[in-house]
């Protein structure tokens, strides 16, 4: 399949390098322009859980002419608005565009500028990825990534693209209930994200920490309480073993929240402990927790 990848940051590169890796034709979008020149010199790397190898794939700064059979856009969540115009060129009548991040909202921003009927929310959790430099990434563990439709998207197109995810070695579902995927992986990222980037720790730090422990799971329960209020169908009995195994499994990881604040950028904060704080204001649930999260976060952003 021709699949252009919008957005090769730690997460996108992974994506790129296993899906080409399987013999697809990939070409990725990109706005660092080291990056995109190390991939045209000397290929993408992908190194950890799923191996170490080097694909030979067709970078740019700007998106490429031509229609693809799937789009995938991995930019942060808060250059969704910036990417989704440009999207145009690639999207024929059979396209099917797929949009990861973390958090809850992107989507709907896509919607605005994409054939809302042609798109699919995608969920990816438990890879603990890092950009290691130009070119080369780095994942702890390959956990699972989920896909649903934003809207009318038939499931057995979406069978199909989570099938070609699978024969790129990756442990992929198609799911007709979006929302609750969302919130499931949500729960998780308030859990950690925030108290990570605060505090410098890893997930499993934070898990064990005796003080910012206890922030974590209590940010945790505060999401979990609000999707039931609302009828999310999270199959989830008690978060707090839930978020623990979470960690557990990649305790080593350093949530994207965190490289974000270590490097002076603007972090996914809004679309993450700040989803709970918005929807609980809603439904007029009290979140301090995650409330306060969001602040002690944006103060150190405003630094930058």
């Amino acid at each position: 399949m021709k699949i252009v990848v919008i957005g090769c940051g730690a997460m996108g590169s992974i994506y790129a390098g296993l899906l080409a890796q399987a013999g697809n034709d990939v070409a990725v979008v990109d706005r660092g322009a080291a990056h995109v020149a190390a991939i045209n010199k000397l290929g993408l790397r992908v190194e950890g859980a799923s191996g170490d190898h080097v694909s030979a794939i067709r970078a740019s700064t700007q998106v490429p002419d031509g229609t693809a059979d799937l789009v995938i856009v991995s930019v942060k969540a808060a250059q969704v608005a910036e990417a989704a115009p440009r999207l145009g060129p690639l999207i024929g009548k059979e396209t099917v565009i797929l949009t990861i991040q973390n958090g809850v909202g992107s989507a709907d921003i896509l919607a605005r500028h994409v054939p809302a009927g042609q798109l699919a929310v995608g969920i990816a959790g438990g890879f603990g990825a890092i950009r290691r430099g130009p070119g080369h990434v780095f994942h702890s563990a390959m956990n699972i990534v989920r896909m649903g439709p934003y809207s009318s998207l038939p499931m057995r197109n979406l069978e199909d693209v989570a099938g070609l995810w699978r024969q790129a070695g990756f442990k992929a579902e198609a799911v007709e209930d979006v929302l609750s995927m969302q919130w499931e992986k949500l729960i998780c990222n308030v859990a950690y994200s925030a108290p990570c980037a605060l505090t410098g720790l890893t997930v499993g730090q934070v898990m064990d920490d005796p003080d910012i422990g206890p922030v974590s799971r209590a940010a945790a329960v505060e999401a979990w309480n609000v999707a039931r209020a609302c009828g999310i169908a999270v199959k989830i009995s008690d978060p707090v073993p839930f978020v623990r195994a979470f960690a557990a499994g990649m305790p080593a990881a350093r949530p994207s929240m965190l490289q974000d604040i270590e490097n002076g950028r603007r972090s996914e904060i809004d679309v993450i402990n700040g989803a709970v704080v918005r929807t609980a204001e809603q439904a007029g649930i009290a979140v301090p927790v995650n409330q306060t999260l969001v602040a002690l976060v944006k103060v150190i952003e405003r630094r930058f």
